[in-house]
């Protein structure tokens, strides 16, 4: 075995991608979450697809104390990946003390126990909200930060200094921060992927329930934009690309291979695609059509963004790999999926 890693959030949509590929990579795995917006049952899915099962504790990272036991408990984590924190834009904007009080809190409580306990590194999830509507396309590391559209971005924001400001301040752990663009599709098997609970927040997770029927029509924000077809644009990853992505990562951590104790770096296919160009994709992908509706613009989405991501390519040695049709029928698949089980 690689190493003992900690999976912060491990049972949701990236992290239980992110837990098999690590599993599949050599790396024992422990999860911790709270089943905030995720089901325990996705142990037991990550153990048929992996044919190993994670150790699983339904735990807070806002419990201080019983992170610290945690730590205790499995002696000898090695790593973590940070994935739990509050994620819904709108949800932000309503509960912006929820939001600060959890994306904030539950990191600094990791960064502290980490030097107690021996922990060497973190990878921590972070995302493109942070370049806001950038200057120049595609988008590298380099782009300025821009003042966040919501409080959610600006968890990304302080959460990526707080990670910058501990390491300057001599702790001692490496860090690398990985700045996500637009996370779609399911693992193969169908036996994993994106779960929302109520209403999704996510274009695909609505696109495929709106495709099953479950909700009556798609809506797209805005034709006007200054794009081809007048709809927003962005980079579509895969998750499981994305969760590969992850154990590259945590490999130059372990290995110690990092030029700089905080490394980033841009995980996207460096390609954009409109809100239609994708909706397009996922008729011919799969032979379903889609009900959907142009309606007027939402306030706070970016016009445009899309990935360089020429440094993970070359210093990671990582790569976006699947397609766009694959991905979307993997998402289509899923869906499927839970409306045979009676779950959407």
């Amino acid at each position: 075995m690689k190493g003992k890693i900690l999976v912060t959030g491990g049972t949701g949509y990236i992290g239980s991608h992110t837990v098999v590929e690590l599993q599949h990579s050599g790396y024992e795995v422990v999860i911790v979450d709270n089943l905030s917006n995720s089901r325990a049952d996705v142990v037991d899915n990550i153990e048929k697809v992996s044919g190993i099962r994670p150790a699983f504790e339904q735990l807070d990272c806002l419990d201080y104390a019983g992170l610290d036991a945690l730590f205790t408990k499995y002696a000898g984590i090695k790593g973590i990946i940070h994935f739990a924190a509050s994620k819904a834009v709108g949800e932000s904007v309503q509960k912006p003390l929820m939001y600060y009080r959890n994306n904030l809190v539950s990191l600094i409580n990791l960064l502290e126990l980490m030097p107690k306990h021996g922990v060497e590194g973190i990878i921590f999830s972070s995302s493109c909200t942070v370049y806001g509507q950038p200057d120049v396309l595609p988008v590298t590391e380099e782009a300025p930060i821009k003042t966040a559209e919501s409080p959610y971005g600006n968890t990304k924001q302080i959460n990526e200094e707080i990670v910058q400001d501990f390491v300057k301040s001599g702790a001692p752990i490496n860090a690398i921060l990985l700045r996500y663009f637009n996370p779609i599709g399911a693992h193969p098997t169908a036996l994993l992927g994106e779960l929302p609970s109520g209403v999704p927040q996510n274009l695909v997770p609505f696109l495929t329930q709106t495709a099953m029927g479950i909700r009556e029509k798609l809506s797209v924000f805005g034709d006007d934009y200054d794009t081809p077809d007048g709809s927003c644009i962005r980079d579509y990853i895969n998750v499981v690309d994305l969760a590969k992505a992850h154990v590259v990562a945590m490999d130059r951590i372990m290995q110690q291979k990092q030029a700089e104790k905080v490394e980033v770096f841009n995980i996207g296919t460096g390609r954009g695609l409109s809100v239609l160009e994708l909706i397009h994709a996922f008729e011919a992908a799969t032979g379903v059509k889609l009900n959907y509706q142009i309606v007027g613009r939402r306030a706070g989405d970016i016009e445009k963004v899309w990935a360089n991501p020429d440094k993970a390519n070359n210093v990671l040695g990582w790569k976006a790999e699947a397609t766009i049709e694959d991905t979307l029928r993997s998402a289509w698949k899923w869906q499927v999926r839970l409306r045979e089980e009676g779950i959407q």
